[in-house]
């Protein structure tokens, strides 16, 4: 591929690909490929079938943040 070739368009897309692969290879995500425990787990199904839900300004207020 010739950079000389490339529309504007095709040169923000290549770009933007670039700068989101180096933002994943500098911030990255620390538990990627590791596993979750059965304790753990068994409380996410139990979550995701409750229908009881915290708004973030709950969940602000309880652990004292500010906005």
């Amino acid at each position: 591929m010739e950079l000389s070739s490339l529309s504007t368009e095709q040169l923000k897309e290549l770009v933007r690909g670039l700068v989101d692969d180096r933002i994943r290879e500098l911030v990255g995500d620390p538990d990627l490929g590791l596993r979750l425990g059965d304790s753990l787990r068994a409380r996410l199904k139990q979550s995701l079938v409750s229908s009881d839900r915290l708004s973030g300004e709950n969940i602000a207020e309880r652990i004292g943040l500010r906005w």
